[in-house]
Formats: structure tokens, sequence, C-alpha cells
């Protein structure tokens, strides 16, 4: 790919974690794997454009809270250099107390039966960029006011019904009756993850989007729903490789992302 093409990278490469993918070992050295990162992180630092976006979900296990953390520290080195610009936590599922005092639970999570660890119900987004100075749409990815009256209130609403969302995400998993038909992959994110990454990046006619970890192609799933023409994509297991374009085949639509 030439130097400075892809205006927005969302990807979830492996974790190291001992996930079982269909082909790939997750279970290499730590040093070795953060090495390999700075690799091909290297990349995406050559064909992002000087004002892209990258947005780097990882999730941790449990037993091993640090890796996500490493991993960030690894890609803003000198060897890469990229700058976190933000930290997003993206909330899989949560417990909430009503104004009126009624506890709401929404959202889906892997239950786990330890007496040191609790449920993990979220992941990190890390946003790395060139400069650490990128422009976001933040309104257009935001949420509107609960309480109508700061509209008003706050000039720089300029009178519209719409904030900032903040760096706390919930979107949850669709609800799926078999995982073998419906997410047969064991790492996979939701497609309104990556749209919402996409949102507060901001749209145009020529987005170029990357994902060079495509896993069943969520990643292109939400570049086609977007609109979105010129994307590109990686994926080293061609079962789930067929699955993606499975999954472009079934939406109803001329474009052709592969």
């Amino acid at each position: 790919m030439p130097e400075a093409c892809v205006d927005v990278v969302v990807t979830s490469p492996p974790y190291n974690l001992g996930i079982n993918y269909s082909t790939y070992d997750d279970t290499g050295d730590r040093d070795g794997f953060l090495s390999w990162c700075q690799e091909w992180a290297t990349e995406i630092k050559r064909v992002l454009k000087p004002d892209g976006s990258f947005f780097l979900n990882v999730g941790a296990a449990p037993a091993n809270p640090l890796m996500p953390h490493q991993l960030v520290l690894a890609l803003t080195e000198k060897k890469t250099d990229f700058v976190l610009q933000n930290t997003f936590h993206w909330v899989k599922s949560i417990t909430i107390k009503t104004r009126k005092g009624e506890e709401i639970s929404a959202g889906h999570f892997k239950p786990i039966n330890s007496e040191r660890f609790v449920n993990d119900c979220h992941e990190y987004v890390f946003h790395l960029t060139a400069s650490g100075a990128v422009p976001l749409q933040r309104r257009e990815a935001g949420v509107e006011y609960a309480d109508k009256s700061n509209i008003a209130r706050w000039k720089h609403t300029g009178g519209s019904d719409k904030r900032c969302r903040g760096n706390t995400w919930f979107i949850p998993y669709d609800t799926i009756k078999s995982r073998d038909n419906d997410r047969p992959h064991p790492a996979s994110f939701p497609v309104d993850l990556v749209k919402q990454c996409l949102t507060l990046h901001g749209l145009d006619e020529t987005t170029h989007l990357l994902d060079p970890f495509l896993g069943i192609g969520t990643s292109a799933i939400a570049a086609h729903q977007l609109g979105i023409d010129s994307f590109t994509g990686f994926e080293v297991d061609e079962g789930y490789l067929e699955v993606a374009r499975e999954r472009l085949d079934t939406l109803k639509n001329d474009r052709t992302l592969f």
C-alpha cells in the first residue's frame, strides 16, 4: 500500500491471551508479541494520513490486566511514535440505578467462576494519531441532552440538542441464537463499535478505512452500511475471510468491497 492513503484504521489484533482462534496460535512470548505489534503498527503509521485516526480495540484477561497498557506503551515509543490522543472504554454490560431508584441491567458478558476476580464487562479502544491533535466530530458522534434545559444554559451548544458522548461507550453485542452460525469467531466486536469510531473521526465520500485484522468482516460491514466505498482488509485465516465475504454478500447493495 502507498504511504498516507488511509483515513481511518479500526482493528482488534490478537491479544496474546490464549484465545482459541481457528488457526492462529495466540500464546506467544510477551516480548515477542509486543515487538510484532510494533512491526505492524509501524506499517499502519506509514499508510495512515497525517490527520488520520487509528482506533485500536484491546481486551484483557482478569489474570493478565496489564497487557492492554503494555501494548499501548509499546506503540507510543519512538519505534512506532504514535500519540495516544484518547482512551475509550467499550462497556459491554452495565447495571445502573435510575433517578427513581430502579436498577437496570443491560448488555452481555461472559461470566467467570472465581474467588479473586469479578466479571470483565469492558474493553479498551485506544485512539492513536500521529500528532495527538486530530480534530474529531464530537457532536456528530454524541448524544442528546437528558436535561433539555442545558441546551440553552450552555453557550457551547449553539442551540443544538447534542453533546459529546465522552469516553465511555455502552455498545452491547447483538443477541445471538447460535454462536457457530451468528458469531463464528472467538473475539469479534459489534458493528456499532466500528461505526462509533468512524462517526467520531468524521466521514466523507473519499474516506478510506483499513482493518489489518479483518476476522469475519465486521469493519467491512460497518463501512458498507455507512456508505464507505474505499475499504481494505487483511485476514490470514481463509475460513474467517470466507465468512466475511458471505456476510457482505447478504447485504443487498451493489457496492463491491472486495
